[in-house]
This record gives C-alpha cells, structure tokens and sequence, in this order.
C-alpha cells in the first residue's frame, strides 16, 4: 500500500499522525509520508488515519 499527502488540502490537523505514527509525521505544520510502502503491520491503522482526515487529504492506492 501507498499512502500520498496532498499538501494543497492538508491542514495540519495531526489526526493522521496521532493514528499512524508509523507512516504519518508533521513537517512544517503538514502532514508527511514517512513510510513508502506502508509497512504491512500498520495498514489499517494508515486506513483508519485516511478515513479520519477531516479534509481528506491522504490517499491510498495498492
């Protein structure tokens, strides 16, 4: 699985990364990929993450 941040709709709200520290990490007030393939263990909590975005500005694609 591939998880993508839209940077133009991320507000920095840090639901993701409260979710999955594993794949999500602020920068600069915006949320970034910091696991590229999502690692197998921390799929469902990545998809929980994408779910929850309340601009949904994270993609899943794989």
């Amino acid at each position: 699985m591939i998880a993508k941040v839209d940077e133009e709709t991320c507000t920095g709200c840090a639901v993701c990364a409260e979710t999955c520290p594993e794949v999500f990490e602020l920068v600069d007030d915006l949320a970034k990929v910091i696991a590229d393939p999502v690692p197998e263990d921390a799929e469902e909590t990545c998809r929980e993450a994408a779910e929850d975005c309340p601009v949904e500005a994270i993609s899943l694609t794989g």
